[in-house]
């Protein structure tokens, strides 16, 4: 793999290291592990395996830049293993694994994870969109000073970032994940609570997202 090693040992003593927080703020990246055939399948089947997983990785590298200069703790949390001496610096981020039956209990058990550390505000993000930038970030981190919750929703339906100031399990239970219904079943879960909607972003899942992005044109437009 171009960006990633296959250093993958060490996994536990990773994940459990005691860690003070040096701030009151944390940032969740939850990340797919880039394996070929194993992420970005919807767009894989327009461009096929290869290129999805360039596409993929190239995801990451942006979201990674994007979080580096915020200010903030940050924790990414790999989908199958954690790797080590990748493009997540070991002395910017944090690294654990997601656990859980679906998305909605591995979004949960990372909240609780990181709020039993003492952190006040918490906010997790995906990361398969080239339109984030710092500024929606500290966006939500400042919403946070007046509401509950903050919610970026993606054009699809679903939320591109989640972001609250005590841990609150209902929004992620009973959720068809993937779906369209996402972000209105969860808004209906904050109908008693203050929340703050971001802008609405693109997020990358199939081709139709992606091909308006001149950047990404280099992993499935081959010149001759």
């Amino acid at each position: 793999m171009g960006v990633l090693s296959n250093n993958n040992n060490d996994n536990q003593e990773m994940s459990t290291n005691f860690y003070f927080p040096s701030s009151k703020k944390a940032i969740i990246i939850f990340t797919r592990n880039p394996e070929l055939g194993q992420c970005k399948t919807r767009l894989a089947k327009t461009i096929g395996d290869t290129s999805a997983l360039e596409v993929y990785k190239h995801l990451l590298k942006h979201t990674a830049n994007i979080v580096k200069i915020t200010n903030a703790d940050k924790y990414v949390f790999y989908s199958e293993t954690i790797q080590k001496n990748d493009f997540w610096d070991a002395t910017i981020f944090r690294k654990k694994l997601q656990e859980g039956f679906d998305l909605g209990a591995k979004m949960q058990n990372a909240f609780k994870d990181i709020f039993s550390l003492g952190y006040q505000k918490v906010i997790i993000i995906g990361s398969d969109l080239l339109d984030l930038k710092p500024t929606h970030i500290n966006l939500a981190f400042d919403a946070l000073n007046e509401n509950e919750f903050v919610i970026g929703p993606a054009k699809d339906g679903g939320y591109y970032l989640l972001g609250m100031h005590a841990m609150q399990d209902t929004i992620f239970k009973d959720k068809a994940w993937g779906t369209p219904s996402v972000l209105k079943e969860t808004l209906k879960n904050l109908k008693d609570s203050s929340y703050h909607l971001l802008e609405e972003l693109n997020d990358i899942d199939t081709f139709e997202d992606m091909k308006h992005y001149q950047e990404l044109e280099k992993y499935y437009i081959k010149n001759d």
